[in-house]
């Protein structure tokens, strides 16, 4: 029986290396040149929905800030 157990928890954790593989995580920081804005957003997506993250980043591209410039987009990916 414990040999049973160890296979089923060692075959949960391949199972969870290969899902962590295809994560990929982004941090959005979002900054205005003119009045010092700063926010951070992050997210995960999977490689298969690697659209969801372009129409983000698109969206994300064009923000303005309140005063009016538009905000500066920087990234950081943990892949």
């Amino acid at each position: 029986m414990e040999v049973n157990f160890n296979k089923e928890k060692s075959s949960n954790a391949l199972d969870r290396e290969k899902l962590d593989a295809d994560i990929i995580k982004v941090k959005a920081h979002l900054t205005c040149p003119y009045c010092g804005y700063k926010k951070s957003f992050k997210n995960k997506f999977i490689r298969s929905n690697m659209e969801q993250m372009v129409v983000s980043l698109k969206i994300f591209d064009w923000m303005t800030c309140t005063c009016g410039e538009l905000l500066i987009l920087n990234l950081e990916f943990e892949i």
